[in-house]
């Protein structure tokens, strides 16, 4: 089974779930707690569950049909598995020392779940955990972008951005120059060996003649993290960024003090750049577009995704997002888009500065179809795949929408929308309990990075597996 995808929810540490002394729960056999998380929670007596499972489960059993505990372990472990809760009643008054001897074996956590503790309870506690986490990462990152922004806006405020970095992030914040020296640094060093280690990842991220560079990287030296992101429009800048525990938001933070930088050290810019400028400050601080649309000018607007090599498309507009061999561009309506040689193009329908979120998506869909088809320019037209007349371009897209999926999601997907959404008449249709089904659909969605509720993302998927 391929590595799960990650869902949208912060993990829960195991050791956390231990510590809930309503619960009672015991460890028993296989690594520590504290080296395990869990993200979601998986009731199961199968005899072998691993068709059932996507990854990263605690999954719980009483043993209905422990025939064979070392088989049964390694067939957790094989699909991810993150733990296993066995319940001591009604089946068994004790857990197994067989069980207990394969989960040591195979490197499974075993946690016993007393009698008195319903599986429910468990799964509420780990749904409680993981909404207390989501809420403390809101909070975080919320406070972090506030502090920045204010550190932006004092006198000095480079060296104020980079110490208050450094401090949300309880590391070390660093501003690299073109010439890969040390601008600017605020926080507690980590020796000599992540210095050196932190330098030599700026270069990865800084533009060279003749190629392209990411917009972000990461390595490690012992046991910290580092990350490097560029400065876009400041020729050359780099924040480098080392910190001994990485966190979820610490990404999302470092990316609001990248942004600012990129403010605070581009070129004096003339009269209608600081006004963009001044709304790109504005709604990072938390300001609607709608109260910030008569800073960039008059509606309404065209988002253009772009890849390629080479100079981008000369596309005459300000506002444009470079990353590596991408960009993003937002242009008035009115402007003319055509073919550039070495990139192909999407083009989003005119919207207006509320719907922006929404042509930016229309945008990324129409350049998904003009690679597929290897047009040089697509605009969007909302009529999907069935806009592909060619057989041989509406095969190339099937291919390229659904190649993060595999052909038993395929195929679950598929009888989903042949049921019109049905839980229980997939179910039977691929023998499967409904509880699979909505855990197969959920990950698809996650993968294909998909809004299956949308009937237009619905009937694309549908005419493009058909299609195969």
């Amino acid at each position: 089974m391929p590595d799960p995808a990650a869902p949208p929810t912060s993990p829960v540490p195991l050791a956390a779930l231990l510590g809930r002394r309503d619960l009672g729960l015991r460890h028993l056999a296989g690594p520590a707690a504290d080296d395990s998380a869990v993200h979601w929670v998986h009731t199961s007596e199968m005899a072998d569950p691993y068709p059932y499972l996507l990854g990263g489960e605690l999954l719980l059993t009483a043993g209905v049909q422990l025939s064979d505990p070392d088989r049964y372990v390694a067939r957790i472990v094989a699909a991810g598995g993150a733990a296993l809760g066995f319940g001591v009643t009604p089946v068994y008054d004790t857990v197994p020392a067989a069980l207990a001897e394969a989960c040591d074996r195979h490197g499974l956590p075993l946690v016993e779940v007393p009698p008195g503790t319903p599986f429910t309870a468990v799964a509420r506690a780990v749904w409680g955990l993981m909404a207390e986490a989501r809420h403390h990462e809101l909070r975080r990152v919320s406070g972090a972008q506030q502090a920045l922004a204010a550190a932006a806006a004092r006198p000095d405020p480079v060296p104020s951005v980079l110490h208050r970095l450094a401090t949300r992030l309880d590391g070390r914040a660093v501003l690299f120059g073109p010439d890969g020296a040390a601008r600017w640094a605020a926080g507690r060093e980590h020796g000599p060996e992540v210095r050196d280690a932190l330098a030599a990842l700026a270069p990865v991220v800084r533009p060279a003649t003749g190629r392209s560079a990411p917009a972000s990287a990461t390595d490690t030296a012992g046991s910290v993290h580092l990350a490097a992101y560029a400065i876009a429009g400041s020729e050359g800048l780099v924040l480098g960024v080392a910190t001994a525990h990485r966190e979820p938001g610490d990404h999302t933070i470092a990316g609001v003090a990248v942004v600012l930088l990129s403010l605070l050290t581009a070129p004096r810019q003339g009269a209608d750049e600081s006004a963009r400028s001044s709304a790109l400050v504005r709604l990072l601080l938390g300001a609607e577009p709608a109260d910030v649309a008569p800073l960039l000018g008059d509606g309404p607007w065209t988002v253009v995704h772009a890849h390629g090599e080479g100079t981008p498309p000369p596309l005459d507009s300000p506002l444009v997002d470079g990353r590596a061999d991408a960009v993003r561009v937002l242009l008035p309506a009115d402007r003319t888009v055509r073919p550039y040689p070495g990139w192909t193009l999407g083009v989003s329908a005119p919207a207006a500065p509320g719907d922006l979120a929404a042509a930016d998506v229309q945008a990324g869909r129409a350049l998904r179809r003009a690679q597929a088809s290897r047009a040089p320019l697509v605009r969007h037209g909302g009529t999907g795949i069935a806009a592909l007349l060619d057989p041989d371009e509406a095969a190339a897209h099937a291919r390229a929408l659904l190649a993060p999926i595999g052909e038993p999601l395929r195929e679950t997907l598929r009888s989903w929308l042949a049921l019109h959404g049905s839980w229980d008449r997939t179910a039977v249709a691929l023998g499967v309990h409904r509880n699979t089904v909505r855990q197969r659909i959920a990950r698809c969605a996650t993968l294909l990075d998909a809004d299956l509720d949308d009937m237009d993302v619905r009937t694309e998927l549908w005419l493009a597996l058909r299609g195969r």
